[in-house]
Formats: C-alpha cells, structure tokens, sequence
C-alpha cells in the first residue's frame, strides 16, 4: 500500500486527510512542528484503521530538519508516493504592522517549505514514474484579503508554485494540484468571534464552514482523479468568492 506525508497533521485540516486517508486504506507519515501529544492522539486513530502510521516532529520551514525527515524515512525503508504539503499559518493584521521576522515566518512555512519537501519526495517518485503532490491553498492565494496580506501572498506562491511543477512533472507521471479552500473550522480561525463567524457564514452560499471531513474527501478525490488532471488550482469553497 502506499505511503502518504501529510504535514501540519497534528490538528485541523491536515488531521482530517490523515483519517480520511487512512479509511482509505492508506500508510501515513505524518509531521507536525511541536505538539507531539497533539500528533500522537492522531496516530492513535489512524491506527484504528490498521494504517501503518510513522510520526515526526519538527519544523519543516527549517531546510537541516526536512532533510533529517527524509533521513529518518530513508532508514525505515519508507518512500513516499503522496505528499499533502499542509503545514501552515496564517497573519492577521495590517501589513505596517508586520515585522520583518513574522513575515519571513509566513513565507518560509507557508511556500518556502512546500519547495523543501517537492524537492525532496520528487525523486522517488520519479524513479517510479508516478505520485502525487497536493498543496493545500486557500481562496485568498487567488483574489488577496485585506490584513492577510502574507498569508494571500504565500498562498499566491503556492498556486504559481504548483501550476509551474506541474508542467515540470508531467511527462515523469507526476500530478501536482493544489486546493484552495475557503473557511473550514479549523482552530486557524480561532481569532474569529462568534459575531464574526456568523456573518462570514452568511456570505458562503452553502450556509455553513466546510469541515475537516471535506477537507479529507476532496484529497481523496484528487488521489482518485485521472491522470490527466494536473496543474490545477482547485477551489472549495461552499460557493463564497
């Protein structure tokens, strides 16, 4: 069975592809930047589902600890066929506001880290001729948000990121798609009052936030997708922007 990496897995959307990969059947490496309890708890139930789950803590905007994740991979015989490039943060406030090293956080977690793990996992799957890359985006990569303004321009990166690789990656039987979602209930909106969430939800046609769940059933539905769909920026929204 193949294995899939999956980033930023410990919470959120990264925790929901990793159950719903691993209801699929899927073996599962899963990363988070610090709280082991938190990735723990999800291997736990991954393993309810008799996944072959490897855990990993670390920060992977630091290119010495995504290399040492490769290292720790390669000595347990692990290639990756799937990588889910989750890990993420987000900013919000005015961009005068913002210092030089929030923004160069931003940036390295959100884009530059999507680069240190394609280059890695490329050539395995190179070698097999097939895999896929999915980055996770968001709907602000595509039209920008007002106090975001990082956030919106990590996510721009990530989407011209992900239509170029595509390109570059094609004839090897490589797909690379990216999903921008819209607002999920993640705890990344827990800045959000309740005031807030409702009139957020009141603009989203499908009158509600998308869930973890979904975020995992649309993965799935890449993974099962045809081979000729590469290169796109997929939007998930419940019909918002």
């Amino acid at each position: 069975m193949k294995y899939a990496l999956i980033t930023g897995a410990s919470r959120g959307i990264g925790k929901g592809i990793a159950l719903e990969l691993a209801k699929a059947g899927y073996n599962l490496v899963l990363t988070c930047k610090q709280n082991k309890e938190a990735l723990t708890s999800v291997a736990n139930q991954v393993k309810e589902y008799s996944s072959s789950v490897y855990t990993y803590v670390g920060d992977i905007s630091d290119t010495s600890i995504c290399e040492d994740l490769f290292s720790f991979l390669n000595k347990n015989s692990i290639t990756i066929d799937i990588l889910i490039n989750n890990a993420g943060i987000s900013y919000v406030g005015l961009l005068q506001d913002m210092s030089f090293d929030e923004w160069n956080n931003c940036i390295n977690t959100n884009l530059s880290s999507v680069f240190y793990t394609s280059k890695l996992c490329i050539p395995q799957m190179i070698q097999k001729k097939q895999g896929h890359i999915i980055n996770i985006s968001s709907v602000w990569g595509n039209v920008g948000a007002s106090c975001e303004v990082a956030y919106s321009a990590s996510k721009g990166g990530v989407n011209a990121f992900t239509k170029a690789l595509a390109k570059e990656l094609a004839p090897s039987g490589i797909q690379v798609n990216a999903i921008a979602f819209g607002l999920i209930d993640t705890d990344m909106n827990a800045h959000l009052t309740d005031e807030d969430k409702v009139e957020l939800t009141n603009e989203i046609p499908m009158g509600r936030a998308g869930s973890i769940e979904d975020a995992g059933k649309m993965v799935l539905s890449i993974l099962s997708s045809p081979s000729y769909m590469t290169g796109q920026i997929i939007s998930m929204d419940g019909g918002w922007l």
